[in-house]
Order: structure tokens, then sequence, then C-alpha cells
């Protein structure tokens, strides 16, 4: 199974498409990375999801 962007999503699916990878709730995931963004004073958790919006496929339609 190839890591994709999800349809269930609220930005750009990146939380959602990790979440079906690792078959976990997206809530879990979300939550992961809001709190590495604020530790990071925004910086890391915007840099990651922008460079994973990159490289991730879109969703299948």
């Amino acid at each position: 199974m190839k890591l994709k962007r999800a349809n269930d999503r609220y930005l750009a699916g990146v939380c959602g498409g990790i979440a079906e990878y690792l078959k976990i709730d997206p809530f879990w995931v979300r939550f992961i990375w809001a709190a590495l963004t604020l530790v990071s004073f925004m910086f890391l958790g915007l840099i990651i999801y922008i460079i994973l919006w990159i490289i991730m496929e879109p969703p299948d339609e």
C-alpha cells in the first residue's frame, strides 16, 4: 500500500493519508502533528506538513 493523501481531510489530506497507511484513527495523527507544531513554535510541524503535501500522491478518486 502506497502512502497517499486522503479524501478524509481538513486541509490537504496529509494526516488522513498517514492514518490510513498506518491503519489508525486520523485523530491521533492530527493530535501528534498539532503537538509537534505547537512545541516547535509552528516551524517544524509546518515544514514537515508542506514537504509531505508535495511528495505524497493525491488520493484515488
